[in-house]
């Protein structure tokens, strides 16, 4: 099979090489005739651009690499979506790595990512690997972290304090006057933070039901099953995630007791059913879009040489009260 290449395109529009390679890497040197021209003969031709050509001779791969701990974790699905638009509006593809929540695979993934030379990186959550921070930090490019805070990022960081929604949350229960609560939470950092705040301004132990990360429905009915062994007269479940949440008022329901006269239900992440369970569920609004949109814009800026401003973003959180807590 024959190899179109940049010449074939140039043939098939009528123009010299140089103008058609302007047309499709520097548009804006060209008129929008010519590149209209030069686009529909790369579509005519079949033509696939070398980006890892044209990346060696830029220094720039127009890529950025993206480390979750699990793609499916619906609280993280709108910052990767308002990630990926909002570099892709400039220019970027992101490419997307899975830890599994196994920091010890951190090492080993930024070592790939960074093989793909990419322009920057966006880490959900902070990057707990002392190595790879170091490594980072040397290659040089720019770095966000995100759906966390810290005073000592490795470059940026973009999210809210988890340790802060643990006091938050337990004011909230304390105002509701709940005695018996209980805690299902995932054992991931982030989440322990939460329960870590939560203990502390309650200023008491709580029956805890730990779940391994990331948690779904059926850990969340599990979950409420060893609560309800440790404390028969639980009031309130504080849950780690709305998929614990969801799995919670599930095993509820299954055992007849009624949200929220006889149960109440708090989640964190406000993700898209939240709002749409029976009881709609009370829990935690993060501006997970706005991170994504954020994080894009701190790389794109340093990408173009530009100062990003701040290098420490916090957007907050509310708690958005439903159903689930109130009767009225």
């Amino acid at each position: 099979m024959k190899t179109i290449t940049l010449h074939d395109v140039a043939r098939e529009a009528g123009v010299s090489l140089i103008t058609a390679s302007r047309a499709l890497s520097n548009p804006g040197v060209v008129s929008k005739a010519t590149i209209e021209r030069v686009q529909a003969a790369a579509r005519a031709t079949g033509y696939i651009p070398n980006l890892l050509a044209g990346g060696l001779k830029s220094k720039r791969s127009m890529t950025v690499a993206g480390l979750v701990p699990i793609i499916s974790v619906p609280q993280f699905l709108p910052t990767i979506q308002a990630l990926t638009q909002s570099l892709d509006e400039s220019g970027y593809q992101l490419i997307l790595g899975q830890s599994g929540y196994d920091y010890a695979r951190e090492e080993s993934l930024v070592d790939t990512m960074l093989g793909r030379r990419p322009d920057g990186v966006v880490v959900t959550g902070l990057l707990h690997s002392p190595k790879a921070r170091e490594q980072l930090r040397r290659v040089g490019i720019p770095v966000v972290e995100t759906w966390d805070l810290t005073d000592r990022p490795v470059d940026m960081v973009v999210g809210f304090s988890h340790l802060k929604v643990g006091i938050a949350l337990a004011g909230f229960f304390q105002s509701k006057g709940w005695q018996h609560i209980g805690i299902a939470t995932g054992d991931d950092p982030r989440a322990l933070q939460r329960r870590e705040g939560f203990v502390a301004a309650l200023g008491r132990g709580a029956a805890t039901a730990y779940v391994k990360a990331p948690s779904n429905l059926a850990l969340g009915r599990r979950a409420l099953a060893n609560l309800l062994e440790q404390d028969p007269k639980l009031e309130a479940v504080c849950c780690s995630s709305d998929g614990l949440a969801q799995g919670v008022v599930v095993e509820a329901h299954a055992r007849g007791l009624r949200i929220p006269q006889d149960l109440a239900v708090v989640g964190f992440g406000d993700t898209d059913f939240a709002a749409h369970l029976h009881p709609a569920l009370t829990t935690v609004e993060i501006d997970a879009a706005g991170i994504g949109r954020t994080a894009a814009q701190l790389i794109v800026k340093r990408c173009n040489g530009q100062p990003a401003g701040q290098p420490i973003v916090d957007l907050g959180f509310r708690i958005v009260e439903r159903a689930s807590t109130t009767t009225s």
